[in-house]
């Protein structure tokens, strides 16, 4: 009976190695199993037929549809992240970082956007300029509303006239990331002291 067990279970160990690595021709037991090289296990995998694995990154040059927002500048369309082109909006934990967000969340809800995707990335996002349905810039807008900074080595000024004159001073955060003064833009917001 014991021996019966030990039979079948090296059977069925025999289907799984030859499910795993396809060695229908190779005896799977211990002490004839040797170790496959690189070449060898390429090979088996070649032979498998699964899809390839499919990018993230679309293959058009727009992408259209409703949108996700993450933050000031960054949107999601269908699985793919977007960073608008040419602005620099504010982080969330930032001062004015959740009223870009949902400035930018009233936008674009219940319309469909289009991103005209260019070139270059930025960390794991892709950059566009993204259009509302009546051809309206988003980018354009948050910068005329104050909730985001044009990013003049990216946009080439595009924006730059559409700033209000103290958004500088009001998103001083964006504006030193933009200057290469990253301690000021990582550094915590401290309250004021009373001077009492």
């Amino acid at each position: 009976m014991l021996l019966k067990s030990i039979e079948v279970a090296i059977q069925m160990l025999k289907k799984l190695l030859d499910a795993l690595f396809g060695l229908s021709n190779q005896r799977a037991s211990a002490a004839h199993f040797e170790p496959r090289t690189p070449k060898a296990i390429k090979r088996d995998y070649s032979r498998v037929s699964e899809p390839a694995a499919v990018s993230k990154l679309p293959t058009a040059r727009t992408i259209k549809g409703m949108c996700y927002v993450i933050d000031g500048d960054t949107i999601v369309i269908s699985g793919t992240k977007i960073r608008i082109a040419g602005i620099d909006a504010p982080e969330l934990e930032h001062p004015w970082g959740k009223k870009s967000k949902f400035a930018l969340i009233s936008m674009c809800k219940g319309t469909l956007v289009t991103a005209f995707i260019r070139e270059e990335i930025s960390y794991d996002r892709i950059v566009a300029k993204c259009l509302l349905p009546d051809g309206t810039d988003v980018a354009a807008e948050l910068v005329k509303q104050g909730l985001a900074l044009d990013w003049p080595i990216f946009s080439g000024g595009e924006y730059t006239h559409l700033e209000p004159h103290d958004a500088r001073k009001r998103l001083w955060r964006a504006a030193a990331r933009q200057k290469g003064h990253m301690n000021a833009f990582r550094s915590e917001v401290k309250p004021r002291r009373n001077q009492d």
